[in-house]
């Protein structure tokens, strides 16, 4: 064990999860590689958690955060702040949302936070649907509408949380069921919950699941779910900490798969848009976002220097369409992905889109999570000199893909071959 590692354990809560045997100093970084404290170069396909969305040390957004600091770092809320308007005014017009407000705070957790606070007070009601196998964040209210419970450490809560099918296509009662009928059953599903319970304020869900694996559902699904919401008028609020950016190759936002009643209530974001700077936010249609009758501020939320940092970094990501990257090279890793876990018998699926791509792991001749072989897969990699993430529910045992999104595709396939020479030795 590391003289670093023994200092960590020594102030650090025992829960406060590390990756590997022999934990990982990252020193520096620089596009798509990172280096380790001895030394070590690895090819990064995790990216802090999906949070260094463009590239390790951009030039750009160290400029700007370097610039920014030179003049001011902090001020508040209390004050005009023009980094964070202009980036505010940026995210208005790309979230698809009339009218739309916006607030910063300083995580994905604090964001969603704040859209269970704006929802539940705007309807007059405590009650949440969340969707089964999600994670919200770490927060007191987020845990309690994670329906993953390897993540939610209490079942107290400020909310009533009821937990819908649909965020997992193949597994489940409804899993044998082809898209249109998966869809119908799930729909179904939500009228009888709304049925039997009075009016929540709303459904909070991920287009894509992150912490669960890179799971969702059929495209449309939400679109679905939505007509029903609006019968019974409740909110929508889209959680786009992960999938938000172009990260899915599609769509610039998770919802759009989902589209067909137009953008969600509420959406919330963070990861991606700072590279690595903590930057989380909400949007919503003025009335909700309005709706709050007492004073509020945020002391960190919409920092000069992470507004700046956001904002170069998105003006990147749009100048370089990495959104359009992410769909051609992502399209090539997953293919090449799945003919790899097609000749693998611990692979019962790859699945994803663009730079979001997970493989679940079985035991060999099974239906049966591995989290072992997970766990094995990851050391191994790292090994290889393969920087990769985990989850899939409690028993996490899907690999989690998602690189940066100026991946080349000769880095694409080095990766993949990286990892198919881990499963093979694994």
């Amino acid at each position: 064990m590391s003289s670093l590692h023994q200092r960590h354990l020594a102030v650090s809560p025992d829960w406060l999860a590390l990756y590997y045997r022999h934990p990982l100093e990252i020193t520096h970084g620089e596009g798509r590689h990172v280096w380790d404290a001895d030394g070590n170069r690895y090819l990064d396909f995790f990216g802090g958690i999906l949070t260094t969305m463009t590239a390790h040390a951009l030039p750009e957004v160290t400029k700007a955060v370097a610039e920014q600091a030179g003049r001011i770092i902090h001020t508040s809320t209390l004050y005009l702040n023009r980094p964070m308007i202009e980036l505010a005014e940026r995210i208005a017009a790309l979230s698809g949302i009339p009218d739309a407000r916006v607030f910063f705070t300083t995580s994905g957790t604090e964001a969603n936070d704040t859209a269970l606070l704006l929802a539940t007070t705007y309807r007059g009601s405590n009650q949440i649907l969340a969707m089964r196998n999600s994670y919200h964040g770490r927060s007191f209210s987020t845990v309690s509408v994670t329906g993953n419970n390897a993540w939610s450490p209490t079942s107290l809560s400020p909310l009533q949380t009821l937990y819908v099918h649909g965020g997992v296509r193949t597994r489940g009662p409804y899993a044998h069921l082809n898209d249109a009928e998966f869809t119908a059953a799930c729909v179904a599903d939500l009228e009888d919950l709304l049925g039997h319970t009075r009016a929540p304020a709303a459904l909070i869900a991920e287009p894509v699941q992150g912490v669960g694996g890179f799971t969702s559902p059929p495209d449309g699904l939400y679109g679905a779910f939505r007509e029903v919401l609006n019968r019974h008028g409740v909110l929508w609020i889209s959680d786009e900490v992960q999938t938000g950016w172009g990260r899915t190759g599609d769509h610039f936002w998770g919802w759009q798969a989902h589209a067909r009643n137009g953008p969600p209530d509420i959406l919330t974001f963070a990861k991606g848009i700072g590279n690595g700077m903590s930057i989380g936010g909400v949007v919503a249609r003025a009335e909700v976002m309005n709706c709050l009758d007492a004073n509020s501020i945020s002391t960190f939320g919409g920092s000069p220097v992470t507004m700046a940092a956001g904002l170069a970094n998105l003006g990147h990501l749009v100048e370089h369409d990495l959104q359009g990257n992410a769909r051609r090279v992502g399209g090539l890793l997953i293919e090449r992905l799945r003919a790899i876990g097609a000749a693998s018998d611990r692979v019962r699926e790859v699945r994803g889109r663009g730079l979001m791509i997970g493989i679940e792991l079985v035991a060999p001749g099974t239906d049966e999570a591995d989290p072992q072989g997970a766990a094995a897969v990851l050391e191994a990699a790292r090994e290889g000199g393969l920087l990769i993430g985990k989850g899939g529910g409690h028993n996490t045992s899907v690999l989690r893909i998602a690189p940066p999104l100026s991946l080349t595709v000769r880095e694409a396939e080095e990766g993949a071959e990286i990892l198919a020479d881990t499963l093979r030795a694994v």
